[in-house]
């Protein structure tokens, strides 16, 4: 038995593996939820891998060859998770298997949990009763499960990949990703859907693609808290030995009053900043304390297991 899959099996019986496990379940349940309740009813065709292959297969039927959707969303689906375990890497491919495989079965544990013809009012094919409405439901509802999945490294499989694809070597935030690979996919759609279809689908794209980085910027804003006191090195102990993080220390001098002093900088969560104002209003120390949103950190900095 090799290193690599002794390795693997310790990590079955860690609490990341277990809790990433849940979270990419519960993830692909609200996705699959938002498929079934508001794309299949409204027959909402946005940029994805489904409408690709609807596009793949209509073009091919007018050259005389039957291409059944399902077998070519099977044959890109294949192609992508292979590009996200030599693109990606291993983990993202996994998990991305994980995800794609279960979207089938949570589809049809919603259809017999409530059907949606349950919820169509008489002679409607939408679940909100228009449209739009529905466009903008699936949009925010597929967003929060992408955001949920892309902060563990997964994906809801598709066009996922080619986002993330899109993202590690062009540099382009998440959703501006999710935006770009479903504008290309929903322009191929020309060839066969009326001009109004593709231009929901194109809408609903960009929506997405808006929704993913608001969600995201939320679940990873940390706080950069600049502190200047006199009693610098009480507040670094406590940023270091309770909260657990680093800090950087600075001289500074002031401008008014020509004193030297130390400035300490250090990037906190919501929660920690809270805690270390508290901290240093029960202890009375002194400090001139400023604290501004940071989306995306880099490097050393790390949220805790």
């Amino acid at each position: 038995m090799n290193p690599t899959f002794k390795l693997d099996l310790k990590f079955l019986g860690t609490w990341k593996f277990w809790k990433e496990l849940f979270i990419m379940t519960l993830g692909m349940l609200i996705a699959s939820a938002a498929v079934y309740y508001f794309m299949i009813p409204g027959k909402l065709v946005l940029g994805s891998i489904t409408g690709l292959s609807i596009v793949i297969s209509n073009l091919a039927a007018k050259f005389g060859i039957v291409l059944k959707v399902s077998l070519v969303i099977t044959v890109i689906n294949a192609i992508l998770l292979l590009l996200a375990w030599l693109l990606i890497g291993q983990e993202f491919g996994a998990k991305t298997v994980y995800t794609a495989l279960i979207l089938g079965p949570m589809l049809e544990f919603w259809e017999k949990i409530l059907p949606y013809e349950k919820l169509l009012e008489p002679g409607k094919t939408s679940v909100m009763g228009d449209l739009w409405f529905d466009l903008l439901c699936f949009v925010l509802i597929v967003s929060i499960s992408q955001t949920i999945l892309f902060r563990i490294n997964a994906s809801t499989g598709g066009l996922d990949i080619l986002a993330k694809i899109v993202n590690k070597y062009l540099h382009f935030d998440i959703g501006t990703s999710v935006t770009v690979a479903g504008a290309i996919i929903c322009c191929t759609a020309f060839s066969i859907n009326p001009f109004r279809l593709v231009i929901i689908g194109l809408i609903g794209t960009w929506i997405n693609g808006l929704a993913i980085d608001y969600f995201t910027a939320g679940l990873n804003r940390r706080k950069r808290v600049c502190v200047i006191s006199s009693e610098h090195e009480k507040i670094r102990k406590y940023i270091i030995e309770t909260l657990h993080r680093g800090c950087s220390l600075y001289e500074v001098i002031g401008g008014y009053s020509g004193e030297k002093n130390l400035e300490i900088q250090t990037l906190l969560t919501t929660e920690e900043f809270s805690n270390l104002m508290n901290y240093m209003k029960e202890e009375g120390i002194k400090s001139f304390t400023t604290a501004g949103n940071v989306s995306e950190v880099y490097g050393l900095w790390r949220g805790k297991e």
